[in-house]
């Protein structure tokens, strides 16, 4: 979902607005989690997200952005991104992505998550396991003094032992009053390189790993995001807004200090 690109500072009074809509976010995260099961379709999970961002007082950051149609991104087995809900029935043995982001006086959150459904492959699920483990890398290298070039080769080199294809066309982000803003966050990059992370920023780190090959394909309805080979793929992603006192990823019930 590209957007207009902008670099903003943010404020404690603004950061405390984003910890309201990561909150936001991580109740959809909870309630669309526990009911993930065989037989329920992506349309009934969107259902209970669109109902928890409105209980929080918020407003989606997806439904209506660039003509996206819904509240969540739901993306499921080979879909990587941006997955549109409907009425696909989720099978034992698939995954799910779960994209959304919230709104709270102006201000967004945004993370993601993918799941098995039911019993899945044991390569399968090192895939779901490596995407969050390559996540909280990246995570850990957004603080103070590092550089964009740091996240990036961490979840790079999360990936690499493995030999999951790293998604390179689509890129983790700047985040504020805008759902994207600059810079962009690739899941790549060299250590020491790139732009210099500094108190007031607040980011989107997204990695896509795929079962596969990197490359992907976009479906005809000109959102989905797929694996050009059919592997399945994974999609973990958090807020982490750059405070002074250390980074705080704010898309959790409990924001955490990092």
């Amino acid at each position: 979902m590209a957007g207009a690109k902008v670099l903003t500072k943010k404020t404690p009074e603004d950061f405390a607005k984003m910890e309201i809509a990561g909150r936001c976010v991580a109740a959809v995260h909870d309630a669309v989690r526990a009911a993930i099961a065989p037989g329920v379709t992506t349309a009934a999970l969107e259902a209970i997200g669109a109902e928890v961002v409105r209980d929080h007082g918020c407003r989606p950051s997806f439904l209506g952005y660039h003509g996206f149609p819904a509240t969540i991104c739901t993306s499921p087995n080979r879909a990587i991104v941006h997955g549109i809900p409907g009425d696909y029935v989720l099978r034992d043995g698939d995954i799910i992505s779960i994209d959304a982001g919230a709104i709270y006086e102006g201000w967004h959150g945004d993370a993601a998550f993918t799941a098995a459904v039911g019993d899945v492959a044991d390569e399968v699920q090192k895939l779901i396991d490596v995407t969050e483990e390559a996540l909280w890398n990246g995570l850990r290298q957004a603080r103070v003094g590092k550089r964009l070039g740091d996240i990036g080769y961490a979840v790079e080199a999360t990936a690499e032992p493995h030999g999951f294809g790293v998604v390179r066309e689509y890129v983790g982000h700047g985040i504020g009053q805008q759902m994207h803003e600059s810079p962009n966050i690739p899941n790549y990059g060299t250590p020491g390189r790139g732009l210099k992370i500094k108190t007031g920023m607040a980011l989107a780190l997204e990695p896509m790993f795929n079962l596969g090959g990197a490359e992907t394909t976009m479906l005809a309805d000109d959102w989905t995001v797929v694996t050009a080979d059919g592997s399945f793929s994974a999609h973990f992603e958090h807020t982490v807004l750059i405070t002074k006192d250390g980074p705080l990823v704010s898309t959790l019930q409990e924001p955490l200090r990092l």
